[in-house]
């Protein structure tokens, strides 16, 4: 059986992006806000918009 990407229902703080590819990648999903919270910062806030394109597209579980 394979995973499938899907935004987390329990363990979000907004959308469950961040939970979601955590869980997939099974990297814990504070490491994963964080690193993205600091490219979105170096990026000059593009990873505002990548978070958005990735909440529209990963369904939820």
């Amino acid at each position: 059986m394979y995973k499938e990407l899907r935004r987390s229902k329990e363990d979000r703080i907004l959308a469950g992006v961040c939970s979601g590819i955590g869980l997939y990648t099974g990297i814990d999903p504070v490491l994963v806000r964080l690193i993205f919270a600091v490219g979105t910062f170096f990026s000059l806030g593009t990873g505002i918009l990548i978070y958005i394109i990735a909440w529209i597209i990963i369904p939820e579980e």
